[in-house]
C-alpha cells in the first residue's frame, strides 16, 4: 500500500488503478474509505471517459464476481519532442509511454526556431496522420534553462536565437493539445522513472553530451529546480581549467575540459573530422586511442565533481545517460575512478553505475512521461471530467 495521502476524487481513483495499487471496486473502497455508492459514481465516470475498462477477469471469491479494473491506456496518445543542439526526435506515445511512432532527424548547429520548430510541427503532422485516439498533450525538451510557465527558452548557450521565443505557436496547428516544456536533463531524469526496473529511490543522473547536467532522484520523486534549471553540474569550477573560457561565459569551467563541445573542438585542432560529440563517441567505439582516451579523462573528470553529490545525497545508483553513455563501459570506468577514490567508502560500498533505462530515446520518452505525469494527475483528470460534464447538453 502507498505510504503517501490518497486522493478520493475520480483522479486520485485512476492513480490508484494505474500504480497497480487496486483493481477492483473494493480494492479502491478499502485503500480510500469511500462508500460503494461513491466508488461507484467515481468509477463509472472514468469508464465513461475511457480512462478505465471493466471487465470480469477476476475470479469470485464468494458472491457475486469482482469486476476487474484496467487503466486503458490507449485511451489517448502522447507527444514527445527532444530538440538538441544538432538532432531533434519527435514521437507518439500510448498513455503507458510506449512509443507508437517516432521520427529522428539531424539539423544544423544554430538553426533557429523558425526553422526547427516549423519542421517539428510538420512532423508532428506527419505522425499523427491515421492515429484516432485524441492526443492529451506535447513533452517538449530544450537545453539550457527554461520558463516552464511561459513556454520559453530562457538561457540556452548552444541554442543562440531561442532565448524568449514563445514556442507553442509553433504547434498548434498541427496539434492544439498543451505544450509542456522541460530542459533536456530533466527530461533524462524523467525517464528514469519510466523504467522498466527502478535502480532505487535515490537516483543521481548525469547528462554526458554536448554539455554536462545532472538530475536528482529523491524518495522516488524527480526533484525539480527553480526557475527550469536542473543541476549545473558542468558548470563547476575545477582545478586545472582556469584560464579556459566555457560557452557560458565564465572561466574554469568543468565543461572547458569534460564536455563533448571541448573535446569535439580538441579533436577539430588536431587534424580529426568531427562535428558532434557523437562522432567522437563512434571514433573511440571503433578504437581510436586518442577518443578513447579523451572519453575516459572526461568520465575522470566529471567523477571528481560528481564524488561531491554523492558524498551529500547517498544514491542508490548513478545513471550515465546523453551521447557519452553510448560508450558505457568506457566512459564509466573514469567516472567509477575518481567516485571511489574521493567519496566516503560507507557511501560507495554498494553504489551501482547503470546506462540510461531508454538508451538514445531516453530525452524522448522524459518528455513523453512530462506529459502522462501532468495530464494524469488527479487534479488534471478531475478538471477534464467536469468540463465534460459542463459540455453535456
Amino acid at each position: 500500500m502507498s505510504t503517501t495521502p490518497v486522493e478520493t476524487t475520480a483522479g486520485g481513483l485512476l492513480s490508484l488503478v494505474r500504480a497497480g495499487e487496486a483493481s477492483t471496486r473494493a480494492d479502491l473502497g478499502r485503500l480510500t474509505g469511500l462508500s460503494r455508492t461513491a466508488v461507484s459514481q467515481r468509477v463509472t465516470a472514468l469508464v465513461a471517459a475511457g480512462l478505465v475498462t471493466e471487465g470480469t477477469g477476476l475470479a469470485s471469491t464468494g458472491g457475486r464476481p469482482a469486476g476487474s479494473l484496467s487503466f486503458n491506456v490507449d485511451a489517448a496518445v502522447v507527444v514527445g519532442a527532444a530538440v538538441g543542439r544538432s538532432r531533434t526526435q519527435v514521437g507518439v506515445f500510448d498513455l503507458d509511454g510506449r512509443e507508437i511512432v517516432g521520427d529522428t532527424r539531424d539539423h544544423e548547429v544554430g538553426s533557429g526556431p523558425d526553422e526547427v520548430m516549423v519542421d517539428v510541427a510538420e512532423r508532428l503532422r506527419t505522425l499523427l496522420d491515421g492515429i484516432e485516439p485524441p492526443v492529451l498533450g506535447i513533452g517538449l525538451s530544450l537545453p539550457g534553462t527554461v520558463d516552464p510557465e511561459r513556454r520559453v527558452s530562457v538561457d540556452a548557450p548552444v541554442m543562440k536565437g531561442w532565448d524568449g521565443v514563445p514556442l507553442a505557436p509553433y504547434l498548434h496547428d498541427a496539434c492544439a493539445a498543451p505544450l509542456h516544456l522541460t530542459n533536456d536533463t530533466s527530461a533524462l531524469t524523467r525517464s528514469e522513472l519510466f523504467g522498466p526496473a527502478p535502480l532505487g529511490s535515490d537516483v543521481l543522473v548525469v547528462k554526458a553530451s554536448t554539455g554536462l547536467g545532472m538530475g536528482v532522484i529523491a524518495d522516488g520523486r524527480l526533484v525539480n529546480g527553480s526557475r527550469g534549471v536542473t543541476g549545473e553540474l558542468g558548470h563547476t569550477r575545477v582545478e586545472g581549467a582556469d584560464e579556459l573560457l566555457c560557452r557560458c561565459g565564465a572561466h574554469g569551467c568543468l565543461e572547458t575540459v569534460a564536455a563533448g563541445w571541448a573535446m569535439v573542438n580538441r579533436l577539430v585542432e588536431g587534424g580529426t573530422e568531427a562535428r558532434h560529440v557523437r562522432d567522437l563517441v563512434a571514433l573511440a567505439l571503433d578504437g581510436d586511442p586518442v577518443a578513447r582516451s579523451m572519453l575516459r579523462e572526461s568520465g575522470r573528470r566529471v567523477g571528481e565533481v560528481l564524488a561531491v553529490a554523492v558524498n551529500l545525497l547517498h544514491p542508490q545508483t548513478v545513471v550515465v545517460g546523453g551521447d557519452m553513455g553510448s560508450a558505457f563501459d568506457l566512459y564509466t570506468a573514469g567516472m567509477r575512478e575518481s567516485v571511489y577514490a574521493r567519496a566516503a567508502g560507507s557511501v560507495t560500498r554498494d553504489l551501482r553505475f547503470a546506462p540510461a533505462a531508454h538508451g538514445d530515446s531516453a530525452g524522448l520518452v522524459g518528455c513523453a512521461a512530462l506529459v502522462i505525469d501532468h495530464e494524469l494527475s488527479p487534479a488534471a483528470v478531475d478538471a477534464r471530467l467536469r468540463a465534460s460534464r459542463t459540455a453535456q447538453p
